[in-house]
């Protein structure tokens, strides 16, 4: 079959690299997305010098150039939510109306951020001093290197690609290598809506070659990057040695406490959506489910049931609740760790098993695990698939501690009818961000996402706290 190869884009021009990659439909794998060719080294050097290049006139561009470029970028893409929509199902698995959603999603965060292009605010202040003025300004940083994963292939490139241009930076961006159509058509999106020659650059290929090659150039001035905390460990070590800020969202291992008085379905729901919702391939998932002895058994009575009507098959498939695995590789990994906690003495109470579907694909059952402890290895290390199990406690405290025995500290859910139970959960929770009688999954573009411990480094993403990365802070002090 031949494709048209899609290229890089580098100083304004789309740019041919070395060799290509057909983008595969875990779906179907009858049904390629398309061939995108792999950047070299030094094309990626090649975006960083353009970048530094136009990076003067661009800090120096009017917000409001800034902002209308971004919101006619935003506009565009909500035009076309349901054919980016379609692509990213069909490029990452997850469902159309999941994929129609993140699209939208996209294009609401670029009008956001058109928004914040307008509002960098200072201060102004008398100094100390007499006779003295002092002032305080943002400026942008510089170039910024963007890494961005597989799962969220069109929101997460938005969420920081749009800061940083807002706030007038330049961009060398590389999507993860699994899912470059997404990223593509953004970039095209933004350069056709006015974006300066080499203010964002596209350069598509591996981690081991593109990636290394951002996070060590010495004219990278930040990097901003979402993956795994191995690899986020790695790019943290190459920028700190030189000195360059860094940004990391990592992984999680994400609980849903639910106790006596939860109200069952609402639990229920909310377990299923956070675990299972968009084939358990997020940081955000509650993969541990934390239950209270009480409920345990209706919980799982009633887990099971909702697993039983799910339906798993093709993403576009009309109906279709969950789609396939993103590869062969997540694949395989994902039945590890379902053979790992059998070994460990888990009960699989459902599921875990390949699924046959009408196409070729990625299809596994969604897998839940009951008589398991926070010690075996389902409980501490990130699966990234459609696998949870079901920790039993005694009370409300066992649960908390329970709940923050982990490494991780992204997020973490608690469905409860009890206020006091409520507020003292989102008080004691050793995480970025907590759920009360909600899905862990689903954190609104205008207030910040993040973590703590090995969930995260570095400042907030999202909302207005955005800029804290994206800008450099000036005391200026003037005498009349």
């Amino acid at each position: 079959m031949n494709m048209e190869v899609k290229r890089n884009l580098i100083a304004g021009q789309w740019v041919e690299g070395s060799g290509s990659r057909v983008n595969e439909n875990p779906s179907d794998k009858n049904d390629p997305v398309g061939a995108f060719t792999a950047a070299t080294a030094d094309q990626v050097n090649d975006a960083v010098a353009a970048a530094k290049k136009a990076s003067h006139a661009w800090a120096r561009t009017s917000p409001q150039v800034r902002s209308d470029i971004l919101d006619k970028a935003g506009t565009e893409i909500l035009a076309r939510k349901e054919e980016l929509g379609k692509q990213l199902s069909r490029e990452e698995g997850k469902t159309l109306p999941e994929g129609i959603g993140e699209a939208t999603r996209a294009g609401q965060i670029f009008k956001w951020f058109a928004g914040e292009a307008l509002r960098i605010h200072g201060d102004k202040m008398a100094g100390l001093r007499p006779g003295t003025e002092a002032e305080v300004t943002r400026e942008p940083v510089g170039v910024i290197g963007i890494i961005t994963p597989w799962n969220f292939p069109i929101a997460i490139p938005a969420w920081k690609v749009a800061p940083a241009l807002a706030f007038g930076n330049t961009v060398v961006l590389k999507p993860a290598d699994l899912v470059p159509a997404s990223s593509w058509s953004i970039v095209d999106i933004l350069q056709r809506a006015g974006l300066p020659e080499g203010v964002l650059n596209l350069t598509m290929g591996s981690g081991s070659v593109v990636g290394n090659a951002i996070i060590n150039h010495k004219d990278v001035a930040g990097v901003t990057f979402t993956g795994s905390t191995k690899t986020g460990r790695m790019v943290a070590e190459a920028c700190i040695k030189r000195l360059a800020r860094v940004q990391l969202e990592m992984g999680g291992k994400n609980p849903m406490v639910v106790l006596d008085d939860a109200d069952l379905d609402i639990a229920v729901e909310a377990s299923f959506q956070g675990a299972f919702g968009s084939t358990g391939q997020r940081c955000t998932a509650s993969s541990r489910l934390i239950v209270q002895q009480g409920i345990h058994d209706k919980f799982v009575a009633a887990m099971i049931e909702r697993l039983k009507k799910t339906k798993i098959d093709h993403a576009l498939e009309p109906g279709a609740e969950i789609g396939p695995v993103v590869d062969q590789r997540q694949l395989d990994q994902d039945l590890e760790y379902i053979s790992i906690a059998q070994k460990e003495g888990a009960k699989l109470a459902w599921g875990g098993e390949l699924l046959n579907r009408k196409t070729q694909g990625f299809y596994l059952n969604c897998a839940l695990f009951t008589e398991s402890n926070n010690n075996m290895r389902i409980s501490r290390e990130e699966v990234f698939g459609p696998v949870a199990n079901v920790i039993r406690v005694k009370d409300y405290d066992e649960a908390l501690a329970v709940a923050n025995d982990t490494e991780f500290g992204l997020v973490g859910g608690i469905c409860t009818t009890s206020l006091k139970h409520a507020t003292h959960f989102k008080r004691n929770i050793e995480a970025g961000m907590t759920m009360v009688n909600l899905p862990t999954a689903g954190v609104d573009y205008i207030v910040p996402f993040g973590g703590r411990k090995n969930s995260s480094y570095g400042t907030r993403e999202q909302g207005e706290l955005a800029r804290e990365f994206y800008t450099i802070v000036k005391t200026a002090y003037v005498r009349p």
